[in-house]
C-alpha cells in the first residue's frame, strides 16, 4: 500500500488560515503539499512562510496547476467562490481524492448561522460539480490558530471524515492523523455533510463566548 507521506496534497485556498494551518502540519510531518492560489506569486509567499515554520518541501502554484500536480486536494476556500472554483477545476481533480472543508455560513449581529445550499452541502455540490473526483468531507471544526502555532505539541480533537468511498474516506482519515493530537473518524455518508458544516456556526459561538479553540471530540469509538 502507499504510504500517505508519499503522496502530495494539494491546498485550494492555502494562503488562507484554515489551509495555511493544515499545510503546516502536513509538511512538518513529512508530506509535499502544494498551496494553490489565484495567485501563483501569492501562493508562492505563503509556501515561503510555511516553510519557514515547519521545514519540508512546500511550494506555491496557481489553481489549476495547484489540482494538476497534487494526488489529495483539500478545498478551503471561501463560499462565495467554491462553485466557480470546482467547475472550473473538474478536469485537473478527475480521479483524485478531493477533501472539501468549506462551511457555507452567514454572519449578522446575532453571529453565525448556516447558509441553505441547493445541492444540500457544500460537499454534495463538489460531488455534483466532480463527477469524477472521488468527493470527501472532513477538516470542518479544526482550528486554524492552534494548527499554526508548533509550540502546541498535540492538537486534541477529533475530525469527522464523511463519504462514500471508503478506501478515500479511509485514506483521508490517515491524512488527518498525521497531525499529532488529531483522530479521522468516519461520520456517515456524504448525503449527511450539511449538518457536520452548520454545526461549525455553533461551535463559532462557543470559542466566541467561552475565548476559546474548542473542537470535536467522539466519546466511546
Amino acid at each position: 500500500m502507499t504510504d500517505i507521506r508519499d503522496l502530495t496534497v494539494g491546498v485550494l485556498g492555502g494562503t488562507g488560515a484554515q489551509g495555511k494551518g493544515l499545510a503546516i502540519r502536513w509538511a512538518k510531518a513529512g508530506v509535499e503539499v502544494v498551496i494553490g492560489s489565484r495567485s501563483a506569486d501569492r501562493a508562492e509567499v505563503a509556501a515561503k512562510e510555511i516553510t519557514d515554520v515547519a521545514g519540508g518541501t512546500v511550494r506555491g502554484a496557481d489553481n489549476a496547476d495547484c489540482a494538476a500536480d497534487s494526488d489529495i486536494v483539500l478545498v478551503a476556500v471561501p463560499w462565495d467562490g467554491h462553485g466557480d472554483l470546482l467547475a472550473s477545476l473538474r478536469d485537473q481533480l478527475a480521479g483524485k481524492i478531493v477533501i472539501d472543508c468549506v462551511n457555507p455560513l452567514g454572519f449578522d449581529k446575532q453571529g453565525p448561522f448556516a447558509l441553505p445550499v441547493t445541492e444540500g452541502s457544500a460537499a454534495q455540490q463538489a460531488e455534483v460539480l466532480l463527477p469524477e473526483s472521488r468527493v470527501t468531507a472532513a477538516f470542518h471544526h479544526v482550528s486554524a490558530v492552534l494548527l499554526a502555532d508548533l509550540s502546541v505539541s498535540e492538537v486534541d480533537m477529533d475530525v469527522l471524515v464523511l463519504g462514500d468511498d471508503r478506501e478515500a474516506t479511509d485514506t483521508v482519515r490517515e491524512l488527518a492523523e498525521l497531525v499529532p493530537g488529531f483522530r479521522g473518524v468516519y461520520g456517515g455518508r456524504l448525503r449527511n455533510a450539511h449538518q457536520v458544516e452548520a454545526f461549525t456556526a455553533n461551535l463559532i459561538a462557543v470559542n466566541r463566548r467561552y475565548k476559546t479553540h474548542a473542537g470535536l471530540k467522539i466519546t466511546g469509538v
